[in-house]
């Protein structure tokens, strides 16, 4: 310390000494508000819960291709499906038919596990199925060409006065449906199965989908088309007594299997557009809010057609879509599993090439779809603003185990 000669400290020493001291003392007590940090920190971290582990990613998910019944039907609907119409070569017979579904199940049994397909070319892009499902369906001719008998139903349908079919929509010996939640997987799937095929069949036509992504709603949510209504209130619930009833055969070589309906509905969104809301709800008979018959509170209510309005009129028109789609015949009910497609405009002023890919699945279609459809071919409001341009029916054999393949029941019957 510097003091003067009196033994007083002078003012630089002072301010030194100041200086010295602050500087310590910083260094100290920083010292020690770091151990004391650290300390409540491992205290904090030993008393915390482990951390959770990051939910499983959707691409991960895997739906089991082996069962009692195809996947596809009854699974929950992908965010994305390709549905593919081939014609079998002329030269294609009862034992390379054989050859044909035994190749086509072992890729789709591996594809939809995550697995690259036997001689996949680009591996890397099967290793995230997404809850990856191929469902393939027979034709009339393909079941001719094996040498089985057809159901009554299995034929083209009906020409209903409404249809404007494109051939390119239209028909087909074989079906494929790939479906998952992510458009990569489902475009690399479709590779893949089109490979197996071109040795036996060319492609007829190729239809593309798609519904609400995975997280957009709430599970079990009504999809919606693309004139904003909900599309398939009306569905049975899979697992239940009615879904097995309506949609699984329990005869021959179909026995737990299904029929399937797959027409092309091009929707004129752009005249849709010049209607207002009112009559657009009068139009289905709900309202598009919620889906909620027009007579009703909530969407799953039923509707009440004998309800009358303030005028003594029917709340719920006796052409609206709601009224014409329901018989009275509780045996002509179907399940439905549609997808919206949704193309480049052609030009000519419209803003849209809109549609639905509408495919449905019952046990007998003549018996359960047909009737549904004259009814609506004969009167239906949406009949102003929907024409179908494609139609094909398919029978969906059952599912297969390991080491079988589809369509066993009838190639090897």
């Amino acid at each position: 310390m510097v003091v003067d000669r009196t033994g007083s400290e002078t003012l630089a020493s002072r301010r030194g000494a100041t200086r010295r001291q602050l500087l310590l003392g910083g260094v100290a007590a920083g010292a020690g508000a770091a151990a004391a940090l650290g300390g409540e920190r491992l205290i904090a971290h030993a008393g915390a819960a482990p951390t959770a582990p990051p939910p499983p990613l959707r691409g991960d998910g895997v739906v089991p291709f082996y069962g009692a019944h195809q996947a596809g039907v009854e699974t929950d609907a992908q965010a994305h499906a390709s549905l593919i119409g081939l014609d079998l070569h002329p030269d294609v017979d009862r034992d390379a038919l054989r050859r044909l579904m035994r190749l086509l199940t072992d890729d789709a049994a591996r594809l939809t596990a995550g697995v690259p397909a036997l001689a996949d070319s680009e591996p890397e892009l099967a290793t995230r199925p997404a809850h990856l499902t191929v469902t393939f369906g027979f034709g009339p001719g393909l079941v001719a060409r094996a040498g089985g008998e057809a159901p009554g139903w299995l034929a083209p349908l009906p020409s209903f006065s409404i249809d404007r079919l494109r051939p390119q929509y239209t028909g087909g010996d074989l079906m494929i449906q790939v479906g998952a939640d992510d458009p990569l997987t489902v475009a690399h799937a479709v590779r893949m199965l089109l490979k197996d095929t071109r040795s036996f069949a060319a492609v007829r036509w190729t239809q593309q989908g798609f519904r609400y992504a995975h997280g957009t709603v709430a599970p079990g949510t009504t999809m919606r088309n693309l004139f904003g209504q909900v599309d398939g209130t009306a569905n049975p619930r899979p697992g239940t007594s009615r879904f097995e009833r309506v949609v699984w055969c329990d005869e021959g070589w179909l026995a737990g299997g299904t029929g399937m309906v797959v027409r092309r509905i091009e929707m004129k969104v752009d005249t849709w557009d010049e209607l207002d809301r009112d009559g657009r709800e009068f139009a289905i008979g709900r309202r598009l809010g919620d889906g909620a018959p027009l007579t009703g509170g909530r969407e799953h209510d039923e509707p009440d057609f004998d309800a009358k309005g303030p005028l003594g009129f029917p709340v719920i028109d006796d052409i609206a879509h709601i009224r014409r789609a329901r018989g009275d015949d509780p045996g002509t009910q179907i399940f439905r599993r549609a997808y919206n497609y949704d193309l480049p405009p052609a030009g000519g002023g419209e803003v849209s090439d809109s549609g639905l890919i509408f495919i449905s699945f019952q046990a007998d279609i003549g018996r359960q779809y047909v009737p549904i459809q004259e009814r609506l071919a004969k009167a239906d409001l949406l009949n102003v603003w929907t024409t179908p341009v494609g139609s094909a029916v398919f029978a969906i054999p059952p599912g297969c185990h390991e080491g079988g393949y589809v369509g066993e029941t009838l190639l090897e019957g």
